[in-house]
């Protein structure tokens, strides 16, 4: 059930810095995107598997360990709690904003992304497929009242007024290390709904399945694209990487732009080894589309809560 730092790299698809033949095929439009982590980390947040990946140094919460331990999920709460206002201030950055320039364009139709973090739409990304959910809801496991988080962390506060703790290495799941003498302290709290249930970040967790009639929405999405294009992911587990099998078995371009090998190299028409922002500002340059100005200060958490 834990997830692993990497995978063994068979075949590999041919590696470029050159940007020329994503230009070709995204400029055919019809293009579906699948972003992964390190379409993020220019905007704070880390990823698991790229260079400075955290699964070398931390074990993310694993669903099985959440629902069959109360101490386990104080300690998500906890951490969570601490490192949600960083995540909540996180700001699209400029691969972001090129994404939502394609689509708005015309040349990308829709976006698939495996992050949790709500900056494809904060970006101003339509329409965006969160195949892991997003960290901005809360779902009741025992009655499913879906609630914000905004919420939740004004009840965490309330439930824990002396709470005092440091948000000093942000993991990708929104949460920070804490000492177990801290996290001891702090009080959980249940659904505001039915009174007694177990709440849950809204998003899916190692060793939890993505639900089915999500994972069907993102095929019949690529079923309809011209080709899918990678940004930022691994592919190191299957819940993106089915989604490149299926476009390539079905003989549709598979374009890969991230820093590193992926599990998907295999099944790609090209592979750009570059870093994202400015790989994708200068594929939306060649395009000739024009990047919006970022979003003032707190137009990114009102627009997560809303998603």
């Amino acid at each position: 059930m834990r997830p692993t730092v990497s995978w063994t790299p068979t075949v590999s698809a041919p590696r470029t810095t050159d940007l020329a033949e994503v230009v070709r095929v995204v400029g055919g439009r019809g293009v579906v995107v699948l972003s992964g982590a390190g379409l993020s980390t220019e905007s704070g947040i880390p990823d698991y598997r790229g260079a400075g990946g955290t699964l070398r140094r931390h074990s993310p919460m694993t669903y099985q360990e959440f629902v069959g331990s109360e101490a386990a999920r104080q300690r998500y709460w906890a951490r969570s709690h601490v490192g949600w206002p960083v995540v909540a201030q996180a700001r699209p950055n400029v691969g972001h904003r090129a994404v939502a320039a394609l689509q708005r364009d015309g040349y990308v139709f829709g976006v698939i992304t495996q992050n949790v973090d709500g900056l494809h739409q904060a970006a101003g990304a339509t329409a965006v497929i969160e195949l892991h959910g997003s960290l901005s809801r809360v779902v009741c496991l025992e009655c499913g009242q879906l609630s914000s988080r905004r919420f939740l962390d004004r009840r965490l506060r309330e439930a824990n007024p002396t709470f005092r703790a440091e948000a000093t290495r942000l993991n990708p799941d929104g949460d920070v290390d804490l000492p177990e003498g801290v996290v001891r302290e702090f009080r959980t709290v249940s659904c505001h709904a039915c009174g007694t249930g177990v709440l849950k970040p809204d998003v899916v967790f190692f060793g939890e399945n993505v639900p089915r009639p999500r994972v069907e929405e993102c095929y019949r999405l690529v079923d309809d694209a011209k080709a899918l294009l990678v940004l930022g992911s691994s592919l190191a587990v299957m819940s993106g990487l089915r989604f490149v099998r299926h476009a390539a078995k079905a003989g549709k371009p598979v374009l890969i732009v991230n820093k590193g090998e992926t599990r998907g190299d295999p099944h790609a028409l090209v592979r750009v080894d570059r870093t994202l922002g400015p790989a994708l500002a200068e594929l939306a340059d060649r395009l000739g589309c024009p990047l919006s100005e970022p979003a003032g200060n707190g137009s990114r958490i009102q627009r997560a809560v809303r998603g």
